[in-house]
């Protein structure tokens, strides 16, 4: 087999897979087809693919990642990759979710039970959730009966929403003096009550610096920290 064919069918077990490849991987593959190469010629041939891209000024290459093979688009495009998975991510986010990340992001250090004073929901699946897709992370626990455990926004959540820090999200009472002046395509009524009933709480319930600085990451948070107002459950709703 001469090397253009060895390295087109290289460069398409590497494509096609969803996992890296490693040299030897592949050399089994093409064992099993009948084509006997030995792991060096492979990593010949990727550097020759790769050098080719190269002189193409390809967005992609072939990289070598935990042992093995993968396409990547090159580090110069990052800022641009980075952009579109923001705004995926972003589109992939229900009502729900928005709301309980909006009360975490403005009430912070919160626990589940005060998010769920303020929603009316219980908000398990949607923290969780949110955990996951590293929205909010745990920051403590609360020096309050049970110790219930306290969550904040990450840097990520900055991320998305384009903010060097949490200083540049827009002031509660900006927003309120908006809401009542100017009528907002895609602000619904519900909205509005949700986002009186978290500056209510704001104005009522001012938390004073420290409250939670005596506090102990665990991964497990005490059973006895969920509220009995939620009438409602989120567990269903997709984020």
């Amino acid at each position: 087999m001469n090397e253009k064919n060895l390295r087109n069918i290289i460069e398409a077990l590497i494509f096609a897979s969803e996992e890296e490849l490693s040299s030897e991987q592949i050399k089994n593959l093409l064992y099993n087809c009948n084509i006997s190469v030995s792991t060096k010629e492979i990593e010949d041939c990727i550097h020759n693919i790769n050098e080719e891209y190269k002189n193409k000024s390809n967005a992609f290459e072939i990289i070598k990642i935990a042992g093995g093979y993968q396409f990547a688009t090159r580090k110069e495009y990052s800022d641009f990759i980075s952009k579109m998975r923001i705004e995926s991510q972003r589109k992939k986010l229900s009502q729900s979710a928005l709301e309980t990340l909006a009360i975490i992001a403005y009430k912070q250090p919160i626990t589940r039970s005060e998010i769920e004073f303020i929603r009316g929901v219980n908000v398990d699946y949607i923290v969780n959730s949110l955990l996951e897709k590293d929205l909010i992370m745990i920051k403590g626990r609360a020096n309050s009966p049970g110790r219930p455990i306290i969550y904040g926004t990450t840097d990520n959540f900055l991320k998305i929403l384009g903010l060097n820090s949490l200083e540049d999200l827009p002031k509660l009472k900006e927003i309120n003096e908006i809401l009542k002046n100017e009528k907002i395509e895609g602000i619904k009524e519900e909205d509005i009550e949700l986002f009186n009933s978290l500056n209510n709480v704001h104005s009522k319930e001012e938390k004073p610096n420290g409250l939670f600085n005596n506090t102990q990451v665990n991964n497990t948070e005490n059973s006895n920290t969920t509220s009995n107002i939620p009438t409602k459950d989120d567990s269903n709703e997709e984020l």
